[in-house]
């Protein structure tokens, strides 16, 4: 039994907008190993849910883009654009090589935003942009000893 309402917190979910949902899929399982867990259809709207091997209980959504309710056409529009031009939030992922996975995702094709370099906060990174555009950051810790 938990002390606190609080203390049993965890992520379990995060969310990605993409336009072309085969595309995104091909890229995170094939390209960076996800499993698909959900691949859902219903008129319009599709989300697939997908998770890493070393981290199931937390999965990442990719969604069609403008499917809030409420979202109006213009609103769609403002997303269209704020996808293409990879103004998305980006998501950050931890590695143990990030030398080894900048190489594995370029000999996939992968668009490179950053080659991996230190950073003066304690991680060595690179980011790539996934096919819809969003900016996906990779990083490892870097020993400070």
């Amino acid at each position: 039994m938990t002390t606190s309402p609080t203390a049993s917190l965890a992520v379990r979910n995060c969310f990605l907008v993409v336009d072309d949902h085969d595309t995104a899929m091909a890229f995170y399982r094939d390209v960076l190993g996800f499993t698909v867990t959900q691949d859902v259809t219903n008129g319009d709207f599709r989300w697939l849910s997908l998770a890493t091997p070393t981290q199931p209980e937390l999965e990442i959504t990719l969604q069609s883009v403008g499917v809030y309710p409420g979202s109006s056409a213009a609103d769609r529009e403002a997303m269209d654009t704020l996808l293409a031009k990879g103004l998305m939030n980006p998501l950050i992922f931890q590695c143990d090589d990030v030398d080894a996975l900048f190489e594995h995702v370029v000999a996939a094709g992968g668009e490179v935003l950053q080659e991996p370099q230190d950073q003066f906060y304690g991680v060595r990174d690179c980011a790539f942009r996934d096919p819809a555009g969003n900016m996906l950051r990779f990083n490892q810790r870097l020993d400070r000893g």
